[in-house]
């Protein structure tokens, strides 16, 4: 039998499944026992490949259960999804039609599969996206007690002090999982060995950047949505962009690379000379977020640690 590309739609309730190969729909519970079903389902047809959007954490559960099937499953970026619907003319959208656009940007793009690196990983991102919740809820409440009234004002400080205990026991509980794991000990070592490099970005670049230090430079750029995009058509020469990737990666590197813009000899000497060039300061800021990255990139592939006086060398192509 040959192999077969599949898209599926995922919804909170239901799991839209297409295939490439013999234009079969079909849809499951997206449960235990639907998800059950589909594993059975794509052993049946042989999948090579499946896609899933990436839908705030709906694929979650049906991911890991491919992935645990040795079925290859790749999550994508919605964006990239719906600028090939366009490029195709698959404007039409219902769940039937978007699981089929995916089936078929399986077989014509054919994404690689993310790596899960072990069976812990699907606990570690879900505590992960638990602390991202609360930090948004802090960020809220604090907010929040700038304008509230004096009746409720003690309600909202009781609970961003709440807030703040769960934030601290999840940080720990996070910490705690890592050092269980050798592998991700040592990465967690080699991450925070560099100035600006905390707590945050190294358990964010383990779980969900699984692939830093597998790739080259560029394309771990390109992954996390740092690297410099074309914009030119003929004669036209516009300005280079970055956008896409993993957002929840980028947001934890932009904050580091804030800090190492300050504490980071190297990084603070790229960032000083960029701003003396005449870069604007935000584009001076991502470019040097790109430059953490490689950097990270490279320690995890070379497994060498930081040192002051002998900086990591680093390319785009290491």
């Amino acid at each position: 039998m040959d192999k077969d590309f599949i898209g599926i739609d995922v919804s909170k309730d239901t799991l839209d499944v297409a295939s490439y190969a013999s234009n079969k729909k079909w849809q499951f519970s997206n449960n235990d026992n639907g998800i059950s079903q589909l594993i059975q389902k794509l052993h049946e047809s042989a999948a090579a490949l499946v896609v899933m959007e990436a839908t705030g954490g709906y694929e979650t559960p049906s991911a890991y259960a491919l992935h645990r099937a040795g079925i290859p499953c790749a999550i994508i970026n919605p964006r990239e999804v719906r600028d090939f619907a366009k490029a195709t003319k698959k404007l039409a959208k219902t769940d039937a039609l978007d699981a089929r656009v995916l089936a078929h940007f399986a077989a014509v793009i054919k994404p690689e599969p993310r790596p899960i690196s072990d069976d812990k990983a699907e606990e570690l991102e879900a505590i992960l996206a638990r602390r991202r919740q609360i930090v948004n809820m802090l960020t809220a409440e604090k907010n929040h007690l700038h304008t509230a009234r004096k009746p409720v004002k003690e309600e909202i400080k009781d609970h961003i002090a709440y807030l703040e205990r769960k934030l601290t026991d999840i940080e720990s509980n996070l910490q705690g999982r890592i050092q269980e794991s050798p592998v991700k000990r040592i990465n967690d070592e080699l991450l925070r060995s560099v100035p600006g490099v905390g707590p945050t970005l190294s358990v964010t670049l383990l779980v969900d950047l699984p692939e830093l230090g597998t790739l080259s430079g560029k394309q771990i750029a390109a992954l996390v949505g740092v690297a410099p995009l074309n914009r030119d058509s003929g004669a036209f020469r516009g300005k280079r962009k970055v956008w896409g990737g993993r957002g929840q990666v980028r947001a934890a590197l932009y904050m580091a690379t804030l800090t190492a813009t300050r504490y980071n000899p190297i990084v603070r000497q790229f960032y000083v000379r960029l701003c003396e060039m005449g870069k604007a300061k935000k584009v001076a800021l991502v470019a040097c977020m790109r430059k953490l990255l490689v950097i990270l990139n490279s320690m995890l592939k070379h497994r060498v640690p930081w040192r002051l006086n002998r900086p990591v060398l680093v390319s785009f192509n290491s």
